[in-house]
């Protein structure tokens, strides 16, 4: 039987026993990876060593006089374009600044002054960090923006800011950052992984760290340590192909800066990936995940219908999930025993709570027969489900620019630039020939784009072989455009990673 786990304020826990707690819709990508930050920063001394085993705590920081600079802090700029004195300057964006800090260890802003040898200079540094932030111009509150991750003293968690004092709000660091420091901790390669992301994003003397720091000051801890997330998962080839994933982008010859960007989206498609596979073995469908691509060109294409309907199947499959985990309380051999009981809605009514926390001790549906039981978590189940972890393949598809709407009536995939590119740092050493790359994107990833890889839709009479053989030439072309692919020959190219180039090779 299935171990029971508790989750603090869960009514039933069906999605965390296929997925962990949590995965979020509205955690995208960037604010998970910021998440995961945050709990490797708190354990340097031994980073992505955990064991299943073994309680995984952290101390996020909080770095609220950073981010009220930053994000609380809109009169900066026109304090700096008056005509008075850098005294006088100071003396009145203190005042204005003080109006609306929250008085949580930013009531004396004076040490700035040391740390900056003008006001301009402090103005220009706001600026900068400024521009470099997480949806700095979104209508999120202020202490739900985040500033690019220059550094350990760059990071701090989602923050509930109000009179009574700050507290963590799980919408946006809802613990999908959790889970992703799970996965990479229980990956093979996992203390591998975890050396060099502490080499190369924890450096203190980086100079754009130093200038949060400027602005920051001392770090802002939460009060208390906690405890991570709960996956369900000792291992998973999906934890290995990440920790993969990444260790190729950290070893190229790339700025710090740039690779993070493409950490970013390798997690997302991976964690997308894990998503949809769980589904599916949680539904006992054996076949791997398909994204069957389009690559946009100018005229429309066979390959977009495929690629809609393929969008449309996996959209649906944790729905099936969900239903399914369910309805195998009905395989169980205690279930069945249960029959030959004095009381048999009683006895399945307690192997549901074992199984899935409901219904709790207290409840009336204690009553209902086991067949109803089941119908009714499933309703709830489902209803929770579509709430927010339904809507996992929507978001973060398109957030790691995988699908799109564009120049189509629905929603289908379409890679766009920024998610090849990272295919490509993901995939390539130095340089690999063009259906080689297609074959391992397939291999890894379920993407499908040319006629090798779709050779099923082929034999299923889906799609034409010459439909796929263009796509896969659309897909060339654009790569040609991006400067990652040479053409030695009309039947002869190579994708070419720009940070690991080495030599010339022939066909």
């Amino acid at each position: 039987m299935r171990q029971r786990i508790d989750i603090d304020r869960v009514d039933f826990a069906v999605d965390e026993h296929i997925w962990g707690h949590r995965l979020y819709d509205e955690q995208l990508p960037h604010l998970t990876v910021l998440e995961f930050l945050g709990v490797l920063g708190s354990n340097l001394d031994s980073p992505l060593v955990a064991t299943p085993s073994d309680k995984v705590r952290y101390r996020p920081q909080h770095q609220i006089r950073l981010r009220g600079l930053l994000f609380n802090n809109p009169f900066v700029e026109a304090i700096r374009e008056r005509s008075i004195t850098d005294d006088e300057k100071w003396r009145e964006w203190n005042a204005l600044f003080a109006q609306d800090a929250p008085k949580l260890g930013d009531e004396d802003m004076g040490y700035l002054r040391k740390a900056f040898s003008s006001f301009d200079d402090f103005a220009k540094t706001i600026e900068l960090l400024r521009s470099s932030a997480f949806e700095a111009r979104s209508n999120k509150r202020w202490s739900s923006k985040f500033v690019f991750p220059f550094g350990p003293d760059a990071l701090f968690e989602d923050l509930r800011i109000e009179s009574g004092g700050a507290s963590n709000d799980r919408r946006f660091f809802a613990r999908t950052g959790e889970l992703l420091y799970l996965m990479l901790s229980r990956a093979a390669r996992g203390p591998e992984l975890g050396a060099q992301l502490s080499q190369r994003l924890f450096n203190r003397a980086a100079p754009m760290n130093r200038l949060v720091r400027a602005l920051q000051g001392e770090p802002q801890l939460a009060s208390h340590p906690r405890d991570v997330g709960y996956l369900p998962h000792a291992s998973h080839p999906r934890f290995d192909q990440l920790c993969e994933d990444w260790l190729t982008i950290l070893i190229k010859d790339i700025p710090t800066y740039d690779a993070l960007e493409h950490l970013i989206t390798s997690a997302g498609l991976n964690l997308l990936l894990y998503f949809l596979e769980q589904a599916k073995a949680q539904a006992g469908d054996a076949e791997p995940v398909e994204f069957v691509c389009e690559i946009v060109s100018k005229e429309r294409t066979k390959v977009r219908a495929l690629s809609g309907d393929s969008y449309q199947l996996n959209q649906g499959l944790s729905i099936k999930a969900i239903r399914a985990s369910i309805e195998q309380a009905r395989l169980l051999p205690e279930w069945e025993a249960a029959s030959k009981s004095d009381y048999p809605d009683a006895e399945r009514a307690s192997i549901m709570h074992k199984l899935f926390q409901w219904p709790a001790a207290d409840s009336d549906d204690k009553g209902m027969s086991g067949d109803k039981l089941i119908a009714e978590l499933v309703e709830l189940a489902i209803s929770r489900h579509e709430q927010h972890v339904g809507k996992i393949h929507a978001s973060w598809s398109r957030a790691i620019g995988l699908s799109s709407r564009r120049l189509a009536r629905r929603t289908r995939y379409a890679p766009n630039d920024r998610l090849i590119k990272t295919l490509v740092m993901a995939i390539v050493n130095d340089r690999m020939q063009f259906d080689e790359f297609l074959v391992e994107a397939k291999r890894r990833y379920g993407i499908v784009i040319g006629d090798a890889e779709g050779s099923r839709l082929v034999a299923d009479k889906k799609v034409d072989q010459e439909v796929l053989s263009e796509n896969r030439a659309h897909l060339e072309a654009r790569l040609v455009g991006l400067g990652l692919v040479r053409r030695l020959s009309d039947s002869c190219s190579f994708v070419e990673n720009p940070f690991g180039f080495k030599g010339e090779e022939n066909c």
